[in-house]
C-alpha cells in the first residue's frame, strides 16, 4: 500500500498526536501519523505515572519550564472540554533531613520563577495534618499538580485530529527513509510506503534512529531506563492523600521514588530508574542484543556508566530486591511494610545521552531541510504536549513555508 501526505509525523504517542492535531487545525495540510504499533500511545504515553506536572523542577527559561507551565493550563482546559477525567489534587515535596530543607527552599524559589503561585512551606506538624503517614522535617505544598490518564488524553487528541481530516496509520514500523529534492519516502517493514513533502519525527524511544535513517546526525543516543512500580494494597491506599515526592537529587533528571494517586483509583509507589536491556524493555527478560550492542559501542554510554555505576547498581538492587525498594519508600513513610505493596506496572523512559556521557536535561528539537526531529522529550512532555505541539507547528509553518488558515 502506498499513501501520499503533505506532512508525515512518525510516532503516535502524545507529542506526535498533539502536533498532528495542531498542524491539521492551523494549516489544513494533509497530515498522516505513522505509528509502529497497532494502537496509539503504547509506550511512554501509556506507561507513565499519569501526573499533571506543575513546572516546579525545571530551570527557568528552559523548554521544559516554559512548555510545562503553559501546557499544564492548556491540558486541564482540554480535559474539561473533552470530558477526560482528571483531578488537581496537589502534591507535597518532603525534606527528610536538614540538607534537604535548604534544597526545598531553593525549589520553592525555582517554582516561583516558573510562575507558580500559592505554594506553601509546611512544618513537620502541618505536614502531619495533611499526610499523617509521612515523616519529614518540612514540606512544600504545590497546589497545581494533578492526575490524569494520558492514554485517554492521547485518544482525545486522535479523535480531534481525525475529525480535522488527518489520517492515522497504525502498524507502520519504519524500516528506512529516503530523502530526495522534493519528497521524503518512508518504507515500513511490511512493505507499505508513505510519500510526503515534509517529515516530523516524534519517534520517542526510536527518535535517534529515525533521525539517522533520514540522514540527520542526532548528536546523542537514546538509552532506555525502566521505571518499575508497586501499588499500595487497596485497603492501605488511604495512607496517601496527595502526591508525595522526595526532594530530587539535582545530579539526575529522575525524581526519586514517590507515592502517586491514580485517576482511576489506587496509589502507585515508585518508580526506580534501572537501565533497560531493550528499548522496549519493560521486564528483565526483555532483552535485545541489537540494542545492547549499540549502547555498548556508544562512547557516551560508556562515559555515563563510568560516572554513575554506583547509582546504577543501587537501582538494580532495588529492582531485584523488594525489601530494598520498600526501604527507599520507608524514608518517606516509616510505617510501610512489605505486605502493604503489590507488584505494579512499569514504563520505559527514552533518555537522551550526550557524547560526553551527560544526560540531556531539556527537551531537544532539531531542524533540518524539510524535517523537524524531536530528539528528547521525557517528562514533563505529556503535561506539556499541547504547548510542544504548538511550538513544533509554529516551527513547521516557518521552516516548511506553510500557509496558516487559523
Amino acid at each position: 500500500m502506498e499513501e501520499r501526505a503533505d506532512i508525515l509525523i512518525i510516532g503516535g504517542g502524545i507529542v506526535g498526536l498533539a502536533t498532528a492535531m495542531t498542524l491539521a487545525r492551523r494549516t489544513g495540510a494533509m497530515v498522516v501519523v505513522a505509528e509502529a504499533e497497532n494502537e496509539i500511545a503504547r509506550h511512554q504515553t501509556g506507561h507513565n505515572s499519569g501526573v499533571i506536572h506543575s513546572g516546579l523542577y525545571y530551570k527557568p527559561g528552559s523548554l521544559k519550564a516554559v512548555n510545562c507551565t503553559r501546557g499544564r493550563e492548556e491540558l486541564v482546559a482540554f480535559c474539561r472540554e473533552h470530558n477526560v477525567a482528571h483531578e488537581i489534587c496537589g502534591k507535597v515535596v518532603v525534606a527528610v533531613d536538614e540538607d534537604e530543607v535548604a534544597r526545598l527552599e531553593a525549589l520553592r524559589q525555582r517554582g516561583e520563577a516558573n510562575g507558580l503561585t500559592g505554594m506553601t512551606t509546611l512544618s513537620a506538624e502541618a505536614l502531619k495534618e495533611r499526610e499523617p503517614s509521612i515523616q519529614a522535617r518540612a514540606a512544600l505544598l504545590v497546589p497545581q499538580t494533578g492526575i490524569v490518564d494520558f492514554k485517554q488524553v492521547a485518544d482525545a487528541y486522535r479523535r480531534v485530529f481525525t475529525g480535522w481530516g488527518g489520517v492515522l496509520r497504525t502498524g507502520f514500523r519504519v524500516a528506512s527513509i529516503q530523502t530526495g529534492r522534493d519528497e521524503i519516502v518512508a518504507h515500513a517493514d511490511s512493505g507499505d510506503v508513505i510519500r510526503a513533502t515534509y517529515l516530523i519525527n516524534c519517534g520517542g524511544l526510536y527518535s535517534d534512529r529515525i533521525a539517522s535513517m533520514a540522514g540527520v546526525d542526532p548528536g546523542l543516543q537514546i538509552v532506555p531506563f525502566r521505571g518499575e512500580y508497586y501499588e499500595l494494597r487497596p485497603e492501605r491506599s488511604s495512607l496517601i492523600r496527595h502526591l508525595v515526592y522526595p526532594v530530587p537529587d539535582p545530579r539526575f533528571p529522575f525524581l526519586g521514588v514517590h507515592f502517586t494517586r491514580m485517576i482511576h483509583g489506587g496509589v502507585e509507589a515508585g518508580p526506580n530508574a534501572v537501565l533497560a536491556l531493550a528499548r522496549e524493555g519493560y521486564r528483565w527478560r526483555d532483552i535485545s542484543v541489537r540494542d545492547l550492542l549499540r549502547m555498548a559501542s556508544y562512547g557516551g554510554f560508556r562515559r555515563m556508566t563510568g560516572r554513575y555505576w554506583r547509582t546504577g547498581f543501587g537501582e538494580m538492587r532495588r529492582s531485584l530486591n523488594k525489601p530494598a525498594f520498600v526501604n527507599a519508600l520507608r524514608r518517606l513513610m516509616p510505617e510501610l511494610q512489605d505486605n502493604d505493596l503489590m507488584p505494579g506496572g512499569s514504563g520505559v523512559r527514552a533518555q537522551a545521552v550526550l557524547p560526553d556521557g551527560s544526560l540531556a536535561d531539556d527537551f531537544r528539537i532539531a531542524e533540518a531541510p524539510r524535517m523537524i526531529h524531536v530528539l528528547n522529550a521525557p517528562s514533563p512532555a505529556a503535561t506539556a504536549s499541547l504547548s510542544i505541539g504548538r511550538d513544533i507547528t509554529s516551527r513547521a509553518i516557518q521552516l516548511f513555508g506553510l500557509r496558516e488558515i487559523s
